[in-house]
Parts: structure tokens; sequence; C-alpha cells
């Protein structure tokens, strides 16, 4: 396609003095807006700028490239600037690139689909060309802009082709949004191959799909497969037998010749049938335990929090319609399932739906991060092993008043279900005939069997003792003063945000406050401060430290914590926990303890269980109770940004030290 057929010369900025990415992005729109490509700058920066936290829109060798499809786009058009100062801290895949060439695209919604990423693609396939590159940045005009920018690139010099090895590598790329990186890094491979005398064919995985699916021959003349992707590449499988190589997808851009001869001369390992490792050299790069283990969780995360954000979006919209009738906290009875009014009971069903969905949670989880771990031999007995976390058998059994293991049982449960469904695939050998029955029948049965029993023997009585512990410390600390006993309360409640820990605590709680002998002030406050205190942190990091600290999936989840917050809903900010337990746990035990017992210091008195927004009301001197809110939500969100924000700094200093 004709690249300069999408822009213009009054879209062509040259020496531009901004010096920060939001500057760069503002100046970009200001421009699509006098050419009159917007009908609001607006709205189409705060697509920009959502885009910009899914994943970095910075590459390498000076260049950036982010992108917005928005209603508010009549046509598809992009402008560019070339700095006069590079951005030095503009997000990119090379943690050294600073952004000084920014091509900004504006795609219409409706044409979202296909022309950004054409676009996208064409852009980043092009700029991989040295020769095209340098182009670009020498024109000294607008016109010879335009001019490079459909520039056929650098031809090879007659005779500088390398002699062809008959060398064949097949390979596949994909990142988190599929977009540029997924392309770019395809480009650099093929590239290296080009070099090398090898001959490179990579499959793009990227948001369009799979774009230049490899063959049946293509595999199975190939002599290795590269991966280089940062999610889990689909149909592995195919590759059985291959050596192979796996790469994060930015490092073709930095290391492609490199990788290529390493797949070929000291490959990672081979794909065996289900796509997993079966053996591999001593020196390659095998993918250690905690690293597989945070893989995992990361993957169970990213399908759990859609079941959150769906169950938090039922049961607020049942509350809001039952507010105006003064029902909030009475809807969920069971009184209204058959009441005259029917939208009385819409909104029950509509409530305890929302909890329904909530019981799906663990289980999700689980069996997802038994899948990253195991393939699709994981998926049955991580889901088992999640509905335990979740309590279902519990009902099931007739069991009353026992404790729920919660988000430390999925998560030791899921873990489980995926190394022993991986271990039984390692190790089981059935003839060829047989070997359907493996998947289907083998090892669902024991690895089924061995998480009822692990469940059974070890989770439940472990979390069974941990309740009645935390029972016994609570009742022991009623004498021992007010505020060392909200300091108890509030710790167990945000503990585990609904586990057993916090069950403990509320029935406790609410005996003391039944027979008048403590109010429930710290229960209720500890119930609200770590959702949206984690929530607030999503929002603010930008503007403490000057980036984003949190992955794409948590800002998702970050938004429905703060909402879920204000309706006394906890475990919207369980993703957080299961992706950083070290780091939140203590931070939200924390925040909850500072701000309890600042609110009971200050003279907050609350005596009913309703810790949503709609029973602040009834709340004895609510200026302390709303200062302590305060006080715990902020330590909380600004405590996860600094010690995230200084993780991130360490790590990055240990990546260009490497």
């Amino acid at each position: 396609m004709e690249l300069r057929s999408q822009t213009s010369k009054n879209l062509i900025i040259f020496d531009a003095d901004w010096t920060t990415k939001e500057a760069v992005i503002e100046g970009l729109a200001d421009a699509l807006d006098r050419e009159g490509i917007l009908t609001s700058k607006q709205e189409f920066l705060k697509t920009v700028f959502e885009r910009e936290e899914v994943s970095p829109t910075g590459m390498e060798k000076g260049l950036a490239i982010p992108h917005g499809k928005s209603t508010a786009v009549k046509e598809a058009a992009f402008a560019v600037a070339r700095l006069k100062k590079p951005v030095e801290d503009w997000e990119s895949i090379d943690p050294d690139n600073k952004a000084e060439l920014i091509f900004l695209l504006a795609i219409p919604e409706a044409e979202g689909g296909s022309t950004h990423l054409k676009i996208l693609s064409e852009l980043s396939t092009r700029l991989m060309d040295e020769a095209y590159y340098e182009r670009l940045f020498q024109a000294d005009s607008s016109e010879a802009f335009l001019h490079a920018l459909d520039y056929s690139g650098g031809q090879e010099k007659e005779g500088s082709e390398p002699v062809p090895t008959g060398k064949k590598v097949v390979a596949i790329t994909a990142c988190a949004a599929g977009i540029a990186h997924t392309y770019m890094a395809a480009e650099a491979l093929e590239k290296a191959g080009r070099e090398q005398g090898v001959q490179v064919k990579v499959e793009k995985q990227g948001a369009n799909g799979i774009e230049d699916g490899l063959t049946k021959k293509d595999i199975e003349e190939a002599d290795a497969v590269l991966f280089a992707t940062d999610i889990s590449p689909r149909g592995k499988e195919r590759f059985n037998g291959l050596p192979y190589v796996q790469s994060r997808v930015a490092e073709p851009l930095r290391k492609g010749p490199e990788m290529i001869t390493r797949a070929l001369e000291n490959p990672d390992g081979t794909v065996s049938a289900e796509g997993e490792e079966s053996t591999g050299g001593d020196s390659g790069e095998k993918t250690s335990l905690l690293k597989e283990m945070g893989q995992g969780v990361l993957t169970g995360i990213s399908y759990m929090i859609p079941v959150i954000v769906s169950a938090g979006l039922m049961i607020g919209i049942a509350k809001l319609g039952a507010m105006p009738f003064g029902l909030v906290n009475e809807i969920n009875d069971p009184e209204f399932a058959t009441h005259e009014n029917p939208l009385f009971v819409l909104l029950h069903h509509l409530d305890m739906f929302g909890f329904l969905i909530f019981q799906f949670m663990y289980p999700v989880f689980a069996a997802f991060l038994a899948f990253a771990i195991a393939n699709r031999p994981g998926i049955v007995s991580g889901f088992i092993g999640g509905a335990f976390a979740s309590g279902m058998h519990f009902q099931y059994w007739g069991v009353e008043g026992a404790v729920e293991s919660g988000f430390l049982g999925a998560l030791f449960l899921g873990l489980a279900a995926g190394y022993i469904a991986k271990f039984l695939n390692e190790k089981i050998k059935l003839h060829k005939n047989l070997q359907a029955m493996k998947p289907m029948l083998i090892i669902p049965a024991i690895s089924v069997l061995s998480i009822f029993l692990l469940n059974f023997y070890f989770v439940d009585p472990v979390f069974g003792a941990l309740n009645q512990a935390i029972t016994d410390l609570i009742e022991a600390a009623q004498g021992s003063g007010v505020l060392l006993l909200s300091s108890i309360i509030a710790a167990a409640t945000a503990f585990d945000l609904g586990g057993p820990v916090n069950k403990a605590a509320g029935a406790i709680a609410i005996g003391l406050a039944a027979d008048q002998i403590f109010p429930l002030t710290p229960r209720v406050l500890a119930i609200v401060i770590p959702p949206i205190g984690l929530g607030l942190a999503t929002l603010l990091d930008r503007y403490i430290v000057g980036r984003r600290v949190f992955d794409a999936n948590l800002y998702v989840a970050g938004n429905t914590s703060l909402l879920l917050g204000f309706i006394a809903i906890s475990e919207g900010a369980i993703p957080f926990m299961l992706r950083n337990p070290l780091i939140t746990i203590p931070i939200n035990v924390l925040g909850a303890i500072l701000g309890a017992c600042t609110a009971v210091f200050l003279g907050a008195v609350q005596w009913y269980p309703l810790p949503a927004v709609w029973g602040w009301p009834l709340v004895e001197s609510f200026w302390a109770y709303f200062t302590g809110l305060a006080v715990g939500a902020l330590f909380i969100a600004f405590a996860n940004i600094f010690i995230r924000y200084g993780l991130m700094i360490r790590q990055e200093k240990k990546a260009k030290a490497s």
C-alpha cells in the first residue's frame, strides 16, 4: 500500500520540542484535528492513552508507533513527528530505546479490525529495513519525507547474497496486543535468515488471526522452529519432534541471527506431541520452575478477570435498581424471589446471579493455571481444585459452617493439578493405538482423584485449623485494648479478601457487635480499604511516578476493584493478590490496620454490618470514618506504586547490565 496516501505535508512535523510522551501524542493529535481527521480530539486522545496502557508502543532505534481506533476518527490517517530531543522514558520493547521518530495512527472504529493492522504491519515491516529507516531520518522536508515513506527499500548489491545453506527454519511470532511487535519480530527473523542463507518462514499470530500460516509441508521440511511469543502460541503440537528456541517477542529485534544459529546448533529442546518440552541441551534456556509458575498464575488471572467483572456488574445493576426503593441490602432475601412486584423478583435473581458467577472465579482461575502448566490435560483437575477452593463441595455434602480455602487453596490446588497432569502426560507411555486413552481417561481419572485426596486430607484440614486459630486469637484479644483488637480484626479481614481468615474475623466481629461489646468499625473498613486502595493505585501510578507499574490485566481489574470496593465486595482485589501475594498481602494488612485504627482513634463507630457506601450514613462521626478510609486506601495505593516501581527499575538495571 502507499503509505503517503495516509498522511500529508501538514501532518509531518520536524524538530518538535516536545519532551514527554503525553506532549508528543497530544501535539500530533492537534495536527490531525487541524486537518479535519477527528470529530473529537479528546475522545481520540482517550482511546490512544487507553491503548498505551495495554503494552509498549515504543520499538527500538528511536521509533514509537502509538495508535488508536475510535468513532472520533473520520478517515484513517497518521501524523509523524521527528523530535529535537528524544523522549527517554517512552515504554518500549527495547529498554534502551529513546523515542525520536513517532508515528501516531488514527483509525476509524469501523475499520479497526483491518485498516490499522494493515498500516501497522506495513510500517513495521518497512522500518526493519535500515536503508528505509535512514531515509526517513535524513529527509529534510515534508515532501522528501513523503517520498521516503514509499521508498522500496535498500536492495542487496549484486553478489552480496549469502550462499544458501539449505537449512530451513519456521517460526511463530505473537505479542499480547497482536499488532506491531508481532510483525516487526517476523520481519527481523526473515531478514536475519536472508543474511545467513537460511530459509525462514514466519507465521504471525496477530490481532487479525493467523497470517502466513505454516503448511504441513513447511513444518516437515524445517530443521528447527522459533517461538518468539509473549503469549502461548496456538497449534504448538504441530511441531512435534522439532528442535526449538523460545523467546520474548522483542528478542528477534536485537538477536535475530543469534536465535537462528541457536535453533540450528544449540536449541532449548525438542517439541513433544502436546507442545511441551521433552529434551533439552545443557545450555538451553529452559523456563525455571518459579517463572513457569508465575506465567501460569498470570494466565489464570487473565481468564479470571472477566468472571469478576461480569459478577460485579450483575450485582451492581441489581443494587442500583433496588436503591430507589431502599432495598439495597434486603434485595437478596429469599422473600423477594416470589414477591408480587416483578421488578423486585428480577433484581433479586440478578443479585443472586452475580454471586453465583463469583462461585466460578476460583474454578476458572485454577483451570487455566493448570492449563498453562500442563496444556489441555490439566484443565479438568484444575477446575475441580478451584471448585474445592470455592467451597462448592460443602454445599453438596451438606456440611454447614465449613470455611472454604479461598484464593490460597485455588493457588495451591491449581498448581498441583497442573504439575500432576504434566507429570502423568510425560511419564505414561502407551502403544500408539491406545494413545487416545491417555488424555481422555487415564490423566483425568488420576489427576482428579489426586486433587480430591489433596483437598480432603490436606487443604480442608489446614484451612479449618487456620480458621479456628484466628477465632481463638480474636477471642483472646477481647480484653487487650481497643486499638489492639481493632488491629487484629482489621488484619484478619484484609488478609485473604473473603477467604477463611476473613470469615473467621467476620464471625467473631459480628458476634461482639450483636452483644454490644465492640462495634464493627474495624471490620467494615477493612472490607473496603484494600479494593479501593488497589483501584486507586492503577489510576494514580502514572501521575505519581510518571509511568505505569501494573500490567494490562491489572488495569482492567483495578477499575473493577474500585467499583466493587464501594459496594463492599473485596473479591475485586484478588487478581492483585494472586499476581504478587508477597507484595499485596502485607500492604493490604497494614493499610487496613492503619485505616481502621485511625477511624477508631478519632471516634468513628459503626454497629451495623453495612460496609458498602449506602451504610456510611449510619456511622457515628462520619468524618472520622472517612478519614480512616482515606488514610488506609491511600497508604495501599502509594505503597503499591512505589514498591512496584522500585522493582521495575531494579529489573531494568539488571537487564541493561546483562
